[in-house]
């Protein structure tokens, strides 16, 4: 078996790992099953004291109960207080979130209405906590965000040019490994990189991947963004609400995408999660993912500066995105909409300084503009926070998923939904099984959850879509 296999079935690396891969050998090659061996494994993984007889796997139950016994007590912490907003959030996600508050850094939390399973800190999971940061309640994808431009060409362009704006979706965006072969240029390149060895190593891999996009929900789309007095609420009423865009009510062509630091936030990310990891080497299993780097510590401040130029670095990749689609397009733009969803900011809760982490999570403070999407088929909202205390002014970065991406695969073929898209009037040029919209919770369900955080201000409703191809 691999490693990846056994770290699947519980086997701590190292030693133990050893151990596991030597019986593992010995009971294959007299012709036992790989998955009654599997089974073998857990079990003694889950209960060490019951197979130290075992001719096999004994020595690797007496390592388990040694190193079980040599690890220092872990006192628990009383949790600290959150707030859950919306309705059938996954049990286990709550589950992540009462272990994140019983950590002695946490100060407090919320859990938002498109909330589910992600590794550490569900992601809708919003944390704050004293003078340290979380890698792994930051994200895997440093400074992911969202991006959402109105052009100055008509709306009637999508039904009038579907072809030209396929065309330059083709040509000027890219996602996954694709890069361009004329790199992007960005005066990010020019800010300092030096900032960490691994930082530095990461330069260039950044800049092959400036202006792309990567793969899983990520996404480029054109669309129609209602303003104003033309967008009517689930009643059929007309807003009558301000807009803070600046622009007149209307319907207007807008491109939205939905991107984050790619391969070298992701690198960073990883990196800094296994250092917090060995520091707080300590903590619990239940609570490992959740390792904390102090701020005042060398190791938090590479992290905290790393992921601050990461965050710049997110952001050029939309400008780019948007620059390029706009040029190609001969349109200029008329204003200009986007957040981070995946950060931590230094903030103050209750007249302290304190970090908080917002994984997949929309900063919503008083009079602060943000975008919602929803999915493939579904709207995205353009929204301005009413800075609730109670959420850390925050709100829901999207609709959240009802299907895990393998649940999705195995729910769904493209028949369905080719049709679903077809009534909704959407035309999706690339994406895989796993992003399909039926996938998602209703994103009207989630905004309805959600009114004490955010006041919508227009409506974007997607018509040519692009993700990353399967």
């Amino acid at each position: 078996m691999k490693s990846s296999e056994l770290a699947k079935l519980g086997v701590p690396s190292g030693e133990a790992m050893r151990l596991a891969g030597e019986a593992i050998q010995q009971v294959m090659q007299r012709g036992v099953k790989k998955k009654n061996v599997a089974k073998t494994v857990r079990g003694v993984v889950a209960s060490p004291e019951a197979h130290l007889q075992h001719s096999d796997f004994g020595p690797l139950a007496e390592f388990l109960i040694r190193q079980k016994e040599d690890e220092p007590e872990y006192e628990a912490h009383a949790p600290v207080p959150y707030q859950v907003w919306g309705q059938d959030i996954d049990p286990n996600a709550i589950q992540q979130m009462d272990n994140a508050a019983r950590l002695p850094v946490a100060v407090r939390g919320a859990i938002m209405p498109d909330a589910h399973v992600g590794y550490g800190l569900p992601i809708g999971g919003v944390l704050a906590t004293r003078k340290a940061v979380i890698p792994y309640a930051v994200g895997v994808d440093i400074a992911c965000r969202m991006k959402l431009t109105v052009l100055d060409l008509s709306a009637d362009v999508l039904k009038a040019e579907p072809n030209r704006l396929s065309k330059v979706l083709q040509e000027e965006t890219h996602f996954g490994k694709k890069a361009f072969k004329k790199r992007r240029e960005h005066d990010v390149l020019d800010e300092d990189w030096s900032v960490t060895p691994l930082v530095q190593s990461l330069k260039d891999k950044a800049w092959s991947q400036l202006g792309t996009s990567g793969g899983g929900n990520h996404f480029v789309e054109f669309g129609e963004l209602t303003i104003g007095e033309a967008y009517t609420n689930e009643a059929g009423h007309p807003t009558n609400e301000p807009n803070d865009l600046g622009l007149p009510p209307g319907i207007y062509l807008a491109l939205l995408s939905h991107s984050g630091s790619r391969g070298a936030g992701a690198t960073i990310a990883t990196h800094y999660s296994k250092l917090a990891a060995e520091i707080q080497a300590h903590l619990p299993k239940q609570l490992r993912a959740l390792a904390w780097l102090d701020l005042d510590s060398q190791e938090g401040q590479e992290y905290w500066s790393a992921m601050e130029l990461m965050g710049r670095y997110a952001t050029a990749n939309h400008a780019c995105i948007h620059r390029h689609v706009a040029r190609a397009l001969g349109a200029k733009a008329l204003a200009t909409i986007e957040n981070h969803h995946n950060f931590a900011w230094l903030e103050e809760d209750h007249g302290e300084q304190v970090v908080v982490h917002r994984k997949g999570a929309t900063p919503a403070g008083e009079g602060v503009l943000g975008v919602i999407p929803g999915s493939m088929a579904s709207p995205a909202y353009v929204v301005r926070g009413k800075g609730s205390v109670e959420s850390l002014s925050s709100a829901s970065h999207g609709a959240g998923r009802r299907f895990s991406r393998r649940q999705a695969k195995e729910s769904f073929t493209w028949s369905q939904v080719r049709k679903f898209l077809t009534e909704r009037d959407v035309t999706l040029l690339s994406a895989g099984l796993d992003e399909v919209p039926m996938a998602y919770k209703d994103i009207e369900e989630v905004m309805a959850a959600q009114t004490d955080l955010v006041d919508i201000q227009a409506r974007f409703d997607p018509k040519l879509v692009r993700m990353n191809d399967e």
